[in-house]
């Protein structure tokens, strides 16, 4: 009988134990099979903490990054909203909560958005893990029963650069320190973007609307990855705008052939707008108060004629200085994209012309 009763517990320790080693291989096999599904590249900087699915933190249908952990879909759905900008393919609104702060909510119209939720799940989670000081942080993703996408960010109560170059009464614009602080924090956060992944993160849509401002004119890059989560005929419409506005690349005609090239020709743009107070609409622009890149401003450049460009008073700046600034400018601008420098490049040129200022 004895013996009888220590094979019975023989058999069932011997059981739970072949019961735990199976439970123990099933959930490696899990975990083993949902990093192979992994397409995105793991970020080279260790900074920036890669998120798996099963650790995003998510109430409803409310995704929460870092930084927007205590946020509830009642806070971001019920909040009064301001527009404060539209696009043609989304809203953007200034909500404040009821705990006194204040949040900015970029709204994605359903019929342009792509229609894959693991598309766009994909592309939420990798934007939402990334941080750097000059990019907009994502705190918040919602994701609603009729198929719209509600991005939450940080508000910035400065506006974006578009609006702080062209205000008249702004002095601030026309600092060199100001003008060169901002343009080395853009190229800085476009580096990110570009080399901080194993695989780049195309902007798409960068433009001085979608550069934001913080205390002491600190720049945070907004907008980026978006043109991903849109549809093709979204996503063209958008590449129509930027060409109006005067950002396009002159080798772009889809939006998916959007490269790393394509981003440094907007920043050089954006360069040329900030030293010359200029706005770069297309072709039918009004060449006393705005450029148009091909024409104006890289014609007065060639032939050295600072004054055709009105180079916002900087009387007061080597006239050296500013002409190694607007000739990099300008070769971010080449029609060739191999022509065009790097980001890595970009800034540590703008760190030299900093240093000789």
């Amino acid at each position: 009988m004895e013996k009888k009763n220590i094979l019975i517990l023989v058999i069932t320790l011997s059981s739970s134990f072949l019961l735990f080693v199976l439970i123990f291989l099933i959930w490696l096999c899990r975990r083993k099979g949902s990093a192979r599904d992994e397409s995105w590249d793991k970020e080279a900087n260790p900074e920036c903490k890669e998120i798996d699915v099963e650790e995003v933190d998510m109430k409803g249908d409310l995704i929460r990054f870092e930084g927007g952990e205590d946020l509830t879909c009642f806070d971001i759905l019920d909040a009064p909203g301001e527009v404060i900008g539209k696009s043609s393919y989304g809203t953007l609104y200034r909500a404040n909560l009821l705990s006194d702060s204040v949040l900015l909510l970029r709204f994605l119209r359903p019929a342009c958005c792509t229609g894959k939720v693991q598309d766009v799940m994909h592309v939420v989670q990798v934007l939402g893990s990334i941080r750097h000081p000059n990019l907009v942080p994502l705190s918040g993703f919602y994701s609603g029963p009729r198929g719209e996408k509600l991005f939450v960010h940080p508000f910035y109560r400065r506006g974006n650069l578009a609006q702080f170059i062209r205000a008249d009464e702004n002095d601030e614009s026309h600092k060199w320190e100001v003008i060169l602080k901002i343009s080395i924090g853009i190229a800085r956060g476009l580096d990110y973007l570009h080399t901080g992944f194993q695989k780049p993160i195309i902007h798409g849509n960068l433009k001085s609307k979608n550069i934001l401002l913080g205390k002491n004119h600190h720049p945070f890059i907004s907008d980026f990855g978006i043109h991903l989560l849109l549809n093709p005929t979204a996503s063209q419409e958008m590449l129509e705008d930027a060409a109006v506005e005067g950002y396009k690349a002159p080798e772009l005609t889809k939006m998916k052939d959007s490269s790393t090239q394509s981003d440094i020709h907007n920043l050089g743009v954006i360069l040329l707008e900030l030293v010359t107070g200029k706005e770069p609409i297309n072709g039918k622009a009004n060449p006393d108060q705005d450029f148009y890149l091909p024409n104006s401003i890289r014609n007065a450049m060639m032939d050295r004629r600072m004054s055709d460009i009105c180079l916002k008073g900087l009387s007061h700046v080597k006239e050296d200085v500013i002409l190694k600034f607007v000739d990099l400018a300008l070769v971010c601008c080449s029609v060739g994209p191999t022509e065009r420098p790097d980001s890595k490049q970009i800034c540590k040129k703008l760190e030299e012309i900093g240093a000789k200022s």
